[in-house]
């Protein structure tokens, strides 16, 4: 599910198979999120329905159903709010497939919301031994039994807020203080989050939301060094990337007798080629692949085989002289071809004719375009105070 979301997503369809090389230094920048998340507030409204839930003791048998229908009852509720921009499910309403618990499952727990490691439906089969668990009060202390330590622990963080008494009966995606004071606290101190670009610039508490790409932030220069590193590498490698994706469209455009649309974009790529033609000189592009196997150790062989491919190309070749090169147009359909097989839209006809002319050319921003959302509904929620210039900004952490 988590792969069909990322196609449907604009900007975000891997079509040349990037994708594991992307997430990897996107769960290194920003981990905890994902591109199909919409509000910050849903980190609360997922614990909190589950919560209500578990108080009343609803059985395994029963707990995924209304589990559910808790959730989907949510929908015209948030609806008919004040902050109601981010509503999931709000055209699907009681057909959504993907509820927000299964979207923010994963993040849940590495941000230290949700403890143990289960599975969404492992951890409904085995509500009743977590019952069962409560029931009998064992002391943190005491020694757990490791093979079920997922359900060992409370399911949810000690100071998780409470949630609103008109909840669920009423509910917004406006973050209270609380809700936002408690978000940075995990944010900031969970062992998944702590080390991270979202930990910093959480802690820091200063909001930026322009348009533009991580490595454009006005702080970018006095983050700590391991994240300027970490940034430098998703900046080069998005960059020399992005060549690669213009030029799959392009591909298409023509073999479908078509002018191409994106010449335009595709000389722009070569301009910036030719201005960082020093920086791409230099790169330590080892560094580079360490930095992501230390993310993703099972990263595959033909993902890397063809960025380095391309990068030689670029090097070798010209930037500007690979939209109609040969081999670049080769190195780029055999991947293609790799990845899909007979659906490979450069290799077959009845693929491209089916070719929507959406194939995501926008260069590669680590979801960092998700993570402003979230990070304003942390910072909006907030406790605000003014500084000695008059100011108005975040309280310090």
């Amino acid at each position: 599910m988590d792969v069909i979301d990322l196609f449907r997503e604009k900007g975000t369809v891997d079509e040349l198979g990037l994708g594991t090389i992307r997430d990897a230094i996107a769960d290194r920048l920003f981990p905890g999120t994902s591109t199909v998340m919409s509000r910050a507030r849903y980190y609360l409204l997922v614990p909190w329905t589950y919560r209500s839930l578990e108080a009343r003791q609803v059985p395994a048998t029963e707990f995924a159903r209304r589990a559910r229908n808790a959730e989907l009852a949510l929908i015209p509720v948030i609806a008919e709010s004040d902050d109601r921009e981010g509503n999931i499910g709000r055209r699907a309403r009681f057909a959504l497939k993907r509820l927000p618990s299964s979207i923010y499952w994963a993040g849940l727990r590495v941000w230290g919301i949700r403890n143990g490691n289960a599975p969404q439906a492992d951890y409904h089969r085995s509500i009743d031994a977590l019952y069962r668990r409560a029931k009998v009060q064992r002391s943190r202390s005491e020694a757990r039994d490791v093979e079920h330590d997922d359900f060992e622990r409370d399911s949810w963080h000690g100071t998780l807020p409470a949630a609103p008494a008109n909840f669920p009966r009423e509910c917004s995606l406006r973050l209270r203080d609380v809700d936002a004071e408690f978000l940075a606290h995990r944010v900031c101190t969970a062992k998944g989050t702590r080390n991270s670009l979202l930990a910093e610039l959480v802690h820091r508490r200063v909001p930026w939301d322009e348009e533009g790409h991580i490595w454009q932030h006005p702080d970018a220069a006095s983050w700590r060094a391991d994240l300027c590193e970490i940034v430098h590498h998703a900046r080069m490698f998005s960059e020399i990337m992005h060549g690669a994706v213009l030029l799959y469209n392009h591909l298409l455009m023509g073999l479908l007798g078509k002018e191409s649309v994106f010449t335009g974009d595709f000389d722009e790529w070569a301009d910036l080629m030719e201005d960082r033609e020093a920086a791409y000189g230099c790169w330590n592009k080892s560094r580079f692949w360490e930095i992501v196997r230390e993310q993703n150790p099972r990263l595959g062989a033909r993902a890397t085989t063809f960025a380095e491919s391309w990068w030689d190309m670029v090097a070798k070749g010209g930037a500007r002289r690979i939209c109609d090169s040969n081999v670049a147009h080769r190195l780029v359909k055999e991947r293609e071809v790799q990845l899909k097989g007979k659906l490979a839209r450069l290799a077959n006809l009845s693929a491209r004719e089916r070719w929507n002319q959406n194939s995501g050319t926008g260069q590669l921003d680590y979801r960092w375009g998700i993570t402003q959302t979230l990070l304003k509904d942390i910072f909006d929620g907030l406790p605000q105070v003014d500084d000695p210039n008059g100011n108005t900004t975040h309280a310090p952490s």
